[in-house]
């Protein structure tokens, strides 16, 4: 072919497949746009949710009164807030502070009554609450006030003898018993005078003893019903009972005209009240002070000694006529009389 000849480009005949291949491009395109879209749709869903994640929630909007309130992941509407419940009543059933552990019991609400208890009557006070003109718990009821005391009677303890000076009173407790008229004979042969401190029984059961005290010059002391001790431990009526009836017990025996100046505690057991019943009664409060400790047995010299060491002018010496064996009391009291006189103490009655 010369150069000079025109050239003619040829192209292959259209193919029977073309229409073919031109749909399946076709729906290629369809389905990259539709995976497009999902990718596109993904993407904004997953923004939006880590924005919400970074973002604090809002306060729920209030609900309107009496709406109830659905909680978010709740299976159902829950009860509206209730009232406070009053103190001592017993919340409504099902509410929060029904359901609300107890600090007393299980199931309990603090004050509330127990299951299947009486239900106070309205108006009526609970238990724990104070009312007027009532003690509260731990406030000791009153006690009566101490009866006023005899005219001329003083309920200070006596210590000393009624004249003072170098005297000393000699008492003898627990009597009458049968060393008793022993005592008394002693005292007679020596002039001395003395204050018999008796249990009331013991006097009623030897009248005769008491009339024989008395005519000898000698005084008497009331000494108790029972000599309970610790004298001081007992209530207040039991001191009184134990005071008051021995004292008239006394004066029945001693008869007419019998006088009962003191009241001696078992023991030395006074108290300010005690010693208040005894003076209300007529009676002094009668202390000592030299204790021979007779009532030990602890043997002659041991008495005697305790008297010449302890006694001092105006002294009260305590010793006794009953409740044992008293042969060593009446042995000693030979020994300290023609002491006593030689050391120029004469023998009086205890102060009134």
């Amino acid at each position: 072919m010369s150069s000079l000849e025109p050239v003619t480009r040829s192209f292959p005949a259209p193919s029977r497949h073309a229409p073919a291949a031109r749909k399946r491009r076709g729906a290629l395109r369809s389905a990259c746009a539709a995976l497009l879209v999902v990718a596109v749709v993904s993407g904004c869903g997953t923004a939006q949710g880590a924005l919400q994640a970074s973002t604090p929630p809002s306060a729920p909007p209030a609900a309107p009164s009496g709406a109830t309130v659905t909680p978010p992941g709740g299976s159902g509407p829950s009860e509206p807030p209730s009232a406070p419940t009053a103190p001592g009543t017993r919340p409504p059933a099902g509410s929060d502070a029904a359901a609300a552990p107890s600090a007393t019991a299980p199931g309990r609400t603090p004050g509330a009554p127990r299951p299947g208890s009486p239900q106070p009557a309205p108006g009526a006070p609970t238990a724990g609450t104070p009312t007027a003109g009532t003690p509260t718990t731990g406030t000791p009821p009153a006690q009566p006030a101490p009866p006023p005391a005899a005219p001329g009677v003083s309920a200070a303890l006596v210590a000393g003898t009624a004249h003072g000076g170098r005297t000393v009173a000699l008492t003898f407790d627990d009597g009458p018993g049968p060393a008793t008229g022993q005592v008394l004979d002693v005292l007679a042969q020596y002039g001395a005078r003395a204050t018999f401190c008796q249990i009331g029984p013991q006097a009623a059961a030897n009248p005769a003893m008491v009339k024989r005290i008395l005519a000898a010059g000698h005084r008497l002391c009331d000494h108790s019903v029972h000599h309970p001790q610790p004298f001081a431990a007992l209530s207040h009526d039991r001191q009184v009972e134990e005071i008051v009836p021995a004292r008239d017990m006394i004066v029945r025996a001693g008869g007419a005209g019998t006088e009962v100046p003191w009241f001696r505690a078992p023991g030395g057991g006074f108290t300010a009240a005690n010693q208040q019943v005894a003076a209300a009664a007529g009676m002094r409060p009668l202390t000592w002070t030299v204790d021979t400790r007779d009532w030990s047995r602890p043997g002659v010299p041991a008495i005697v000694a305790s008297v010449q060491r302890g006694l001092r002018p105006g002294g009260v010496v305590l010793m006794h006529d009953g409740g044992g064996d008293r042969s060593q009391t009446v042995a000693a009291l030979r020994q300290l009389l023609p002491w006593l006189t030689a050391q120029g103490y004469g023998f009086d009655f205890p102060a009134v």
